[in-house]
């Protein structure tokens, strides 16, 4: 990441808040390197599950468990107002054809999944950037490229 910084060049990273075995304190950590390797955007997805992948066979079989919409909504809270405010943030949730997936969005439409994340930031005051304070960036000073 220095190095795409270092040339001026944009970066975008994506991240999946509820994969199989992460928690919180993930989405909090993530967040916050994010943050301290200043990429310039972030793309936040739901996990979604491919029809026939060995992670569809877990599924299927209840060797997987997955967290609820409502936990999903609250690590995404949590990622925005961990997350530096100057990064730009592309997506809140993604989406994928019923077609080809197992489990997608809990079976709801993304855009209401996405209204219920405004929806409690905005009851919550919360926003993007309020609990962002990693060491102001200095985490990472000491690998700096030059």
């Amino acid at each position: 990441m220095q190095r795409i910084n270092k040339y001026g060049l944009e970066s975008c990273t994506h991240v999946i808040l509820n994969l199989p075995g992460s928690d919180r304190l993930d989405v909090v950590e993530t967040a916050k390197v994010l943050s301290a390797m200043k990429t310039t955007e972030a793309k936040i997805h739901a996990l979604y599950i491919i029809k026939g992948t060995s992670m569809a066979e877990e599924y299927l079989a209840g060797k997987l468990q997955l967290v609820s919409m409502e936990e999903y909504i609250e690590r995404v809270i949590l990622f925005l107002e961990y997350l530096d405010k100057g990064i730009v943030v592309q997506r809140l949730i993604g989406r994928a054809p019923e077609s080809h997936t197992e489990f997608s969005n809990w079976g709801e439409k993304w855009w209401e999944i996405k209204g219920k994340i405004d929806r409690i930031l905005e009851e919550r005051d919360g926003y993007q950037g309020r609990l962002c304070d990693y060491l102001n960036g200095k985490a990472l000073k000491k690998h700096e490229i030059i």
